[in-house]
């Protein structure tokens, strides 16, 4: 019984800590600022081409400034406050929303509409990473594996966010029961970066091996994050995680020690 309630406190210090779903409108918008001055840097090659390279680009220009303000306006939704959550704001127009549940309906019909309109623009590419935090947050996780990866597919590699669609896929596959499957998504964020979440592929890796049964197994990765990645939240969360598998009797392999420094030839 121990163990379990220890696991049940770090499940609970989990959901009440503000996890990347929680930031959905900030991050939009910074997509949204990224891809204008995309657009603006590209305007500089139509010298470069031909009168239809440049008539091509121009046009795809144009429709992506548009697309870019009518993410815009589909994203207003996001501004409005929940009963009983956020505070109502002097100046707002609009009611505000009765439960984050409605809000998220909204945010899933704006967004929905908006893609269905823009598709193939790289601000629909954004919006579909909004859109699959909200299916996710409505129990919706088929749609939400959906819009994870609508969003990876259209996103560039060395795109930052892709972390967190690793992260958002991960979370939907393990709330459908497919734990290997999300084990695959979370090394992929692993490899993808991110400089808000060091080593939680890792982690998140080895919370499916031990809902697989696989203790001794998450112990390893879960041992090796704390040596590899110190004084991260990642880490923390990783010891405390050992700390009950211990308590349940699984053998906890020591830390290994950090590599040794490279020592300068005197020659």
């Amino acid at each position: 019984m121990a163990g379990t309630t220890k696991t049940e406190k770090i499940r609970q210090k989990e959901l009440s800590q503000p996890d990347s779903f929680q930031k959905v409108g900030t991050e939009a918008s910074d997509w949204l600022a990224q891809r204008q001055k995309i657009i603006g840097l590209a305007a500089g090659v139509l010298i470069l081409g031909g009168v239809g390279v440049a008539i091509a680009s121009e046009v795809s220009k144009r429709g992506e400034e548009k697309a870019s303000q009518a993410l815009g306006q589909a994203l207003t939704v996001l501004d409005r406050p929940v009963e009983g959550v956020e505070p109502v704001q002097p100046g707002d127009t609009e009611p505000p929303f009765k439960s984050v549940k409605e809000r998220d309906e909204a945010v899933v019909k704006s967004l929905g509409e908006f893609r269905q309109q823009h598709g193939g623009t790289p601000s629909a590419v954004t919006a579909a990473l909004a859109e699959g935090k909200a299916q996710f947050r409505l129990g919706n996780y088929a749609a939400a594996q959906t819009a994870f990866g609508e969003y990876l597919k259209g996103a560039a590699q060395n795109d930052p966010l892709r972390a967190e669609a690793f992260e958002g896929q991960g979370y939907a596959l393990e709330a459908d029961g497919k734990y290997e499957d999300a084990i695959k998504a979370f090394e992929q964020m692993g490899a993808a970066g991110g400089p808000f979440l060091v080593g939680m592929g890792d982690y998140h890796k080895a919370r499916m091996l031990i809902l697989l049964g696989k203790k001794e197994e998450a112990a390893q990765v879960l041992s090796k994050l704390t040596t590899a990645q110190p004084n991260t939240a990642a880490a923390r969360q990783a010891g405390e995680r050992l700390a009950v598998l211990a308590s349940e009797g699984v053998k906890v392999p020591a830390p290994e020690a950090p590599a040794a420094a490279p020592v300068p030839d005197a020659g």
